[in-house]
């Protein structure tokens, strides 16, 4: 059985001279033509590593002034870029050929050399580079905790350049050394919305407000800048999209940390979530809402996996209408984005607590019919966890009562 591992990406940056950033940004170049070469090369006619290489290796060595690792790596880069057009064309989708135009340029142990001393070697299309990494004077820096240890292994990395600086994010793995299973464990269910951007079924809120109204005007100061059409309008626009990126991701990792220091709290195994894979023909939210869905699934998933929780995906039908106490489902349960209210049992709750149990209950659900059939499976709620066939075992005393159910005994009929 192949080795699985836990990775981890630490992002520095790169203290580097004029000479170096010319170098830097002169490989950066040639690394977006040889990408792009590959990918002409390739297009409609191959997209697997072990195609593309051979076919477009000799091209992008001769008419780029990449090395020959780099080119090697250009050549994967191009297939994994067409792999992911081929898969969305399998599905029905409509998609285009892959231009690269990012400032980026990916690294692996050939090409790059981390040092004790906090340096790093480049290979670029001059000599290599040899550039100190800016790391935290504090040893407890997040870093440190990869640097300092032989229980991390370097893999593929990718300089990025930004606003005149460069930063490394530097990529590490070790053996994932045992798998956690939900069949007999206490999940957490987790839904992802507007008005609360994430909800568990013990009733933790993070509030998306702030986010959705940051989404929302920078949606008009977009559309605004783009009519102008100018080379100014442009580059403010370039200047925009970054703060409003650095933003959104500080507040989808805080949300992430929030999402797992829930399941730590109530010692879950799991922690169980919407399956975003459709998540463009499913919702009607605005782009930036579902980029936000999928890059907090994905920060929930890096971040549950290192305190050893597993996160495991459902199918997110119905989960806004089915009454969780009853299982009735009807569009006319959802009365509006906030209150739920049963039409079959007259059930209250808030509309996306309501969900959250029912995601997380349906990956109970899938353990309970599992052919190991344990039935150990339970759902954490805010005062006590259940089962699907209605047992519920409060939690000692000192925890909260649910506040959005009409009653904490109703919990035991789920």
């Amino acid at each position: 059985m192949a080795a699985t591992y836990v990775r981890r990406t630490a992002i520095t940056r790169l203290s580097v001279t004029r000479e170096q950033r010319i170098t830097l940004e002169e490989t950066i170049a040639e690394w977006k033509r040889g990408c792009q070469l590959a990918t002409e090369m390739a297009w409609n006619r191959c997209h697997t590593k072990q195609d593309v290489q051979p076919l477009a290796y000799d091209a992008v060595r001769e008419k780029t002034r990449l090395g020959s690792q780099h080119a090697v790596l250009a050549t994967h880069q191009a297939a994994d870029a067409i792999t992911g057009c081929v898969e969305r064309q399998r599905t029905g989708k409509k998609t285009s050929k892959p231009r690269f135009t990012a400032p980026t340029v990916t690294y692996d142990a050939r090409t790059m050399t981390l040092f004790d001393d906090g340096t790093v070697s480049l290979a670029t299309v001059e000599d290599r580079v040899r550039c100190p990494l800016v790391l935290p004077d504090d040893g407890d820096g997040y870093q440190w905790q990869f640097l300092d240890t032989d229980e991390w292994e370097l893999t593929e990395s990718t300089l990025k350049a930004r606003d005149g600086a460069y930063f490394l994010h530097l990529g590490f793995r070790r053996p994932n050394t045992g798998q956690t299973t939900a069949e007999d464990g206490t999940v957490l269910g987790v839904d992802l919305g507007i008005e609360n951007l994430a909800v568990t079924s013990t009733a933790c809120f993070v509030n998306g407000r702030e986010l959705t109204h940051r989404l929302c005007e920078f949606e008009r100061t977009r559309a605004g800048l783009q009519q102008a059409g100018t080379r100014s309008a442009h580059r403010t626009l370039d200047r925009a999209s970054g703060r409003q990126l650095r933003y959104v991701r500080d507040v989808l990792h805080n949300a992430a940390n929030e999402i797992v220091g829930e399941a730590r709290r109530y010692d879950c195994d799991v922690i169980a979530l919407e399956d975003l894979t459709e998540i463009r023909t499913q919702t009607r939210a605005a782009w930036g809402h579902r980029w936000a869905f999928r890059t907090l699934s994905e920060y929930v998933a890096y971040k549950a996996e290192a305190v050893g929780i597993a996160v495991e995906r459902v199918e997110p039908a119905n989960t806004s209408r089915r009454c969780v106490e009853c299982g009735f489902t009807a569009a006319e349960n959802r009365r509006s984005r906030d209150e739920f209210r049963c039409q079959e049992c007259g059930a209250a709750a808030n509309a996306d607590y309501n969900a959250a149990k029912n995601i997380g209950m349906r990956y109970v659900r899938r353990g309970h019919q599992s052919s190991r059939r344990t039935g150990d499976g339970r759902l954490a709620l805010k005062s006590g966890t259940v089962t699907p066939n209605g047992g519920f075992t409060a939690y000692p005393d000192g925890f909260e009562a649910e506040f959005t159910d009409e009653s904490a005994p109703s919990e035991a009929k789920l």
